[in-house]
């Protein structure tokens, strides 16, 4: 159990039978009255958000326990993202509808932090920025169009994002994972 006035950003409640995560957390201490947090909570197993859920400071709410493993991503089957746990070796099945999109950021061979709540994987931590490869690239001629026009490429995990007409096939570049946008290109 944990009172309302300890709750902090990343701590897993456990609402409804259900793992939460306080994404954002406010302390508000008004002049009357009891003080509280004001919070935003993303539910682990669908993805769902709570915004402004209040909890007074005295309140006691019960925390989730949950795990992360650092696990290597091998490949993707019809039902499940296939990992393998870099400590003890075993496969880890995390289901396809956990997140769809989840595939446009997994590469083999890559180490992943997995979430594990119940014994069960809820969650795949992605990093916030990632460096991909074009896969495909239309090419544009100088002077087609305005200062500052993008065009649509396609990196090597199917991923779409929109880039600068002077970045080439086969090129690499940084992405804003939370957005999709297009950093900087990566000169190795």
């Amino acid at each position: 159990m944990i009172r309302g006035g300890d709750i902090n950003k990343g701590t897993v409640l456990l609402i409804k039978n259900a793992p939460y995560l306080v994404v954002e957390r406010e302390f508000v201490n008004p002049g009357k009255g009891t003080a509280f947090a004001r919070c935003k909570l993303k539910n682990l197993k669908d993805g769902s958000v709570l915004t402004q859920q209040v909890f007074k400071t005295p309140d006691m709410l019960e925390d989730a326990t949950v795990d992360t493993i650092t696990a290597q991503y091998q490949y993707m089957d019809q039902d499940n993202y296939i990992f393998m746990d870099t400590t003890s070796f075993e496969t880890i099945n995390v289901p396809l509808t956990l997140n769809e999109n989840l595939k446009y950021y997994l590469k083999e061979g890559e180490e992943y932090p997995i979430v594990i709540w119940d014994e069960n994987p809820i969650d795949v931590k992605i990093p916030q920025k990632m460096v991909f490869t074009v896969a495909q690239s239309e090419n544009y001629v100088k002077g087609d169009t305005v200062s500052g026009a993008t065009k649509p490429i396609i990196t090597e995990t199917g991923l779409t994002v929109r880039v600068p007409l002077f970045i080439n096939q086969d090129e690499r570049i940084r992405v804003n994972t939370e957005t999709n946008e297009y950093l900087e290109r990566v000169n190795d």
